[in-house]
C-alpha cells in the first residue's frame, strides 16, 4: 500500500500488528540464536590445539607413589602389593581391601575389574561397591579376563599342558579345558563376553610349517552343548601370528595378529566380519567399545601412526606423529597418549586437541565432564586438570 506521495504506506496499526512475530515464535527464534551462540563457541573449542595445562585442584593421596591406577566406573581404581582401593572424582577412598601380592596385574571393564597376582594364586573380583569375590587357583596366572558380572577366565601355567579356567565369584569352577602343544596349541590369550557365556581363545601351533595360530570361541549356554568341547566357531592364521583378542561387545569381538585384525560379530557363535591387513609394525592396541586404536610404526620416514578403526574394520582416522608413547587408551572420542610427562589427545575426527608436557610422570589420566577437563594421577595424587591456550 502506498501514500499520495508515493512511498510505501505505514499501514493501519492493526495492519502493522500483522508483522510482528507471535510471542511463542520470538522465544523459539532467541534459543535457535543461542543455541547457534553456543554451536559456535563449542565448534571453535573444539578445534583448538593446546600446549598448557592447568590444575585446578589437587587431591592427596596416602600412598600415591606406590600405586598403580586405572579409570574404573565413575572413579579410580588404585593397586598395589599392599591392596587395592576405590577413590571417586575428588580423590576419597570409598573402600579399601588390603592384601599382599607379589605381582598385582588388573583386567577390568565397565562393572567389573579383577586383580590377580601374575605367577600366583589369588584373585580379587571387585564392583563400584568393593569385592563381591575372591578365587584361588590351584595353578600359577598366567592370563585374565572378566566379565561383567564377576565370571572370570584364566590361562594357568602347567608347563606344556596348560589349563583354561572359568571362575564364577565365589570360586567354584565352571569349565576347564586343557591345552597342549600338540593338541589345540599353547593359549596367548583369553577373553570372555559381558555375559560371561561366550570365551575366545588365541592359540599358539607349531605345526611341519612353522608357527601358525589360531582363534576360537567357546560357547557355554545352549548353542554349545552339542559342539565338541563346547567349540563353535574357530579361525585358523596360516600367515600371521595372532597374539591377542578382546571383546568389544556382547556382539563384537576382535584378534590382533602381527600384520592383521580381524573383526568377528555374533552373540552366541561369532562369525568372521573382515581381516584388515595391517602393512607396518604394530607397537600396540587399544580398544573401547566403539573403536580400535592401533599405534604404527612408520619405516623409511621415521616416528609413528595412530590409526582407528570402527567395529566393521573400516579405518576412520590415521595420523602420524613423531615422539613415542608407552601408554594409550580411547575414552569415547578421545585417544589419550602419554608417557612420563608427555602427553598427547586426538579426536577421533583426526584434530589434535593437546600435546606439551605436564608437570609430574603421569600415572593415569582420562576425560570427564566439562569443557577440556581431564583427572590425572601421579605421585603427588589426584590432580584436576583443563586444556588451556
Amino acid at each position: 500500500m502506498f501514500n499520495r506521495n508515493g512511498m510505501p504506506s505505514e499501514g493501519t496499526k492493526e495492519q502493522r500488528k500483522k508483522f510482528k512475530p507471535a510471542p511463542g515464535r520470538r522465544r523459539i527464534l532467541a534459543c535457535v540464536g543461542v543455541l547457534a551462540v553456543v554451536a559456535a563457541f563449542m565448534l571453535f573449542i573444539t578445534l583448538q590445539t593446546y600446549s598448557t595445562a592447568r590444575i585446578s585442584d589437587t587431591y592427596k593421596i596416602s600412598g600415591g607413589a606406590d600405586g598403580r591406577y586405572e579409570k574404573f566406573a565413575e572413579g579410580v581404581l588404585k593397586y598395589s602389593r599392599d591392596g587395592i582401593a576405590y577413590l571417586d572424582q575428588k580423590g576419597e577412598e570409598k573402600w579399601n581391601q588390603s592384601c599382599q601380592i607379589k605381582n598385582p596385574f588388573v583386567e577390568i571393564n565397565d562393572v567389573s575389574a579383577a586383580v590377580a597376582d601374575k605367577g600366583g594364586n589369588n584373585i580379587m573380583i571387585f564392583q563400584e561397591e568393593g569385592m563381591i569375590g575372591e578365587i584361588e587357583t590351584a595353578l600359577p596366572i598366567e592370563r585374565m579376563a572378566v566379565s561383567e558380572q564377576g565370571i572370570v577366565a584364566v590361562i594357568l601355567k602347567n608347563g606344556s599342558t596348560p589349563s583354561i579356567v572359568c571362575y564364577d565369584v565365589k570360586g567354584n569352577i565352571l569349565v576347564e579345558h586343557q591345552a597342549s602343544f600338540d593338541g589345540t596349541g599353547y593359549p596367548l590369550d583369553v577373553s570372555i563376553a559381558p555375559n560371561g557365556e561366550v570365551m575366545q581363545v588365541v592359540y599358539m601351533q607349531v605345526k611341519s610349517s612353522g608357527i601358525e595360530s589360531k582363534a576360537a570361541y567357546y560357547n557355554f549356554g545352549e548353542k554349545g552343548e552339542t559342539a565338541t568341547d563346547h567349540e563353535v566357531a574357530s579361525k585358523e592364521y596360516n600367515n600371521s601370528v595372532a597374539v591377542s583378542g578382546f571383546f568389544m561387545t556382547q556382539q563384537v569381538s576382535a584378534v590382533v595378529g602381527d600384520n592383521c585384525l580381524t573383526l568377528f560379530k555374533g552373540k552366541e557363535v561369532p562369525e568372521e566380519v573382515t581381516t584388515v591387513t595391517i602393512e607396518k609394525e604394530i607397537q600396540s592396541v587399544f580398544h573401547n567399545d566403539a573403536y580400535i586404536g592401533m599405534i604404527l610404526k612408520n619405516e623409511g620416514s621415521g616416528g609413528y601412526e595412530l590409526r582407528v578403526y570402527n567395529k566393521s574394520g573400516k579405518k576412520v582416522m590415521s595420523k602420524d606423529f613423531s615422539e613415542s608413547y608407552k601408554n594409550a587408551e580411547i575414552y569415547g572420542g578421545q585417544i589419550v597418549m602419554y608417557d612420563g610427562k608427555q602427553c598427547c589427545v586426538y579426536l577421533r575426527s583426526g584434530i589434535l586437541k593437546f600435546k606439551g608436557e605436564l608437570d609430574n610422570n603421569i600415572l593415569e589420566i582420562f576425560p570427564i565432564k566439562g569443557v577440556n577437563k581431564y583427572i590425572v594421577m601421579n605421585a603427588n595424587g589426584m590432580e584436576h586438570m583443563r586444556f588451556v591456550k
